[in-house]
């Protein structure tokens, strides 16, 4: 069995992290809350750096990351904490 470290994305770098992902598939702050399960609001906070993802939408965007390949391998490298 592997145990892998939890995924660290703080702000601002959540917030920048957010907005990329949203840009690179050309998706709204309510599109993209609908994909990971919380509401247009709480999108709004994040990328205002009002508040930051918790655990589970954490564990959803990196498993989004993770479907992209490569380029969401980057943009995981870019934005999160050692």
């Amino acid at each position: 069995m592997i145990i892998t470290k939890p995924l660290v994305i703080k702000q601002p770098q959540a917030a920048k992290l957010i907005r990329e992902l949203r840009s690179l598939f050309g998706l709204t702050q309510e599109q993209i809350a609908l994909h990971l399960g919380v509401t247009y609001s709480t999108i709004n906070r994040w990328e205002n750096g009002r508040g930051n993802p918790s655990p589970m939408a954490i564990q959803k965007i990196e498993q989004i990351l993770t479907r992209m390949g490569d380029r969401g391998r980057e943009l995981l490298e870019k934005y999160t904490a050692s």
